[in-house]
């Protein structure tokens, strides 16, 4: 997989890349043209050009990697965890009664009233993936769901309402 699971690079991912731009730039320092350094590296010209100019400007330093990419999350580790120990009591701990599923307003407006940061609804995906929750769409079945009769209904009902194939001319 190219990127990490919450898009972007690892911090590994960064460093690897870091480490061919740097090789780079020793190539650059030893005379080597950009064509070159892209079909040693087995990178985009685009890139070996775009990584010429920088080391041009400011030599092995302007390769070097600026870090994860974003903003950096609103909320602290002691606030994280405290989110986690909210979620993990569930939602009726917080006054909704309705149903006990998290979805990503709840979530975001829990985080409002606990810390005070207001987040998107991506954001909050993203705050939830980074605490280890995923998105998990719950069966709705009916406590009353009767199998059996579901399947026979699929059998005599549904090929008499949806036509017999029989029927069915190409068009």
């Amino acid at each position: 997989m190219r990127y990490a699971d919450g898009g972007g690079l690892t911090a590994a991912g960064r460093a690897k890349r870091e480490a061919v731009r740097f090789e780079a730039a020793e190539m650059f320092g030893q005379g080597v043209r950009p064509p070159e350094v892209a079909r040693r590296l087995r990178v985009s010209r685009k890139s070996a050009y775009a990584w010429h100019t920088a080391w041009r400007q400011g030599r092995s330093a302007a390769l070097a990697s600026k870090g994860a990419g974003g903003f950096p999350c609103r909320l602290d580790d002691a606030q994280a965890e405290q989110l986690q120990a909210e979620l993990e009591a569930g939602p009726a701990a917080h006054g909704w009664l309705e149903d006990q599923r998290w979805t990503l307003a709840r979530v975001a407006e829990l985080i409002h009233r606990l810390f005070g940061h207001r987040y998107t609804p991506r954001g909050v995906s993203y705050l939830l993936h980074r605490l280890g929750w995923s998105p998990q769409v719950p069966a709705h079945r009916a406590v009353e769901r009767n199998e059996e009769a579901v399947a026979a209904w699929r059998t005599e009902q549904w090929s008499r309402v949806r036509g017999r194939p029989s029927s069915w001319a190409r068009g």
